[in-house]
C-alpha cells in the first residue's frame, strides 16, 4: 500500500519492525521522522556509540522508547540509564540529554496535547 501523506513515512496496514526503519552510521546520529501531524511526531533516531544530544528542553512532552541498546538519559539533572524494551517520559520544559552508552535506536513520540 502506497503512503500519499508527506508527513507520514510509515508503511500503511503492514507489520513494521522499527528497528529497521533506521540505520547505524559511525561518528553520526541518523533520524528519520516516520509520522507527524498537529498533534505530535514520531521519530525514529539511530545514535553511534558516544554521540549525543545535548542539554535542551522542547514545549511538549516526549517519549524515549530505546529499541536496541543503551542510552543515558539527563532530565532535569538527573541521570538515568535505559536499555532495550524501556520508555522513558522526558517532561515538558524540563531540560534533557541524550547519549549513547553502546549504538542505540530510540523512537521518540512528541505530544504536542
Amino acid at each position: 500500500m502506497k503512503n500519499d501523506d508527506k508527513k507520514n513515512t510509515f508503511p500503511l496496514s503492514q507489520p513494521v519492525k522499527l528497528t529497521d526503519l533506521v540505520e547505524y552510521a559511525r561518528t553520526s546520529i541518523v533520524s528519520r521522522t516516520i509520522t507527524g501531524n498537529d498533534a505530535g511526531t514520531m521519530t525514529l533516531f539511530a545514535f553511534d556509540a558516544g554521540q549525543a544530544l545535548s542539554e535542551h528542553s522542547a514545549p511538549f512532552d516526549a517519549f524515549v522508547q530505546v529499541l536496541d541498546g543503551e542510552a543515558e538519559l539527563i532530565i532535569g539533572g538527573q541521570k538515568m540509564t535505559a536499555r532495550t524494551g524501556e520508555t522513558v517520559l522526558m517532561p515538558a520544559n524540563i531540560p534533557h540529554a541524550v547519549k549513547a552508552v553502546q549504538k542505540f535506536k530510540m523512537l521518540l513520540t512528541m505530544i504536542r496535547g
